[in-house]
């Protein structure tokens, strides 16, 4: 058996063909819509920052577009990469805005505004109990999150095939606050 971070690549990388090969995955993400739209329903958060989805991950911003549409206050933020401080900041998106691809060819708002999040939505490879979330092991997110202040809520979102029961925690992990799949809230702590 190889060390336990082979093991977690491993593991990553059967989780992201698990996802890109689910049969329903469409269906999947047309429930997640919903689950996250009714969820977004009561938070009284008015910036909140997602992600682009990439590797089959599951698409936040149509639900985070209806969400914003309610009040003009409200903003919705996709990351950009600040080398400088080795993070994230979050800079505002909507449709049609400016984009352009950052070094990893991911696309990410162009010469727009940048904020601090009260809400953070993260993309979950997979997930285990007590809010475990398992993403790409990169610790960006770990790092990022340490210098938001204050600290916003962090909501995993996925798919429940990326239930990890025996998931355990290591030093690079984001522990949630929430978690949200195509079943509904399927784990929230009373920060979320």
């Amino acid at each position: 058996m190889g060390s336990g971070l082979e093991d977690r690549q491993q593991l990553r990388a059967q989780l992201i063909q698990d996802r890109l090969n689910l049969p329903d995955r469409l269906d999947l993400a047309e429930r997640l819509q919903s689950v996250l739209r009714v969820w977004l329903v009561t938070r009284k958060e008015l910036r909140i920052a997602a992600y682009w989805p990439i590797k089959g991950e599951f698409d936040p911003l149509p639900a985070l577009y209806r969400w914003s549409e309610v009040e003009a206050r409200r903003r919705i933020g996709l990351p950009v990469a600040d080398r400088e401080h080795g993070r994230l900041r979050f800079h505002v998106w909507y449709p049609g805005c400016p984009m352009e691809e950052d070094a990893t060819g991911i696309p990410k708002p162009k010469d727009t505004e940048a904020f601090e999040p009260d809400l953070l939505l993260l993309p979950c490879l997979g997930y285990g109990p007590g809010g475990l979330r398992l993403g790409y092991g990169g610790g960006f997110m770990l790092r990022t999150i340490s210098q938001i202040e204050p600290r916003p809520a962090i909501v995993g979102l996925g798919y429940a095939h990326g239930f990890l029961p025996l998931l355990r925690h290591e030093p690079n992990d984001v522990r949630l606050d929430a978690m949200l799949t195509e079943m509904g809230a399927v784990w929230e702590n009373s920060r979320a």
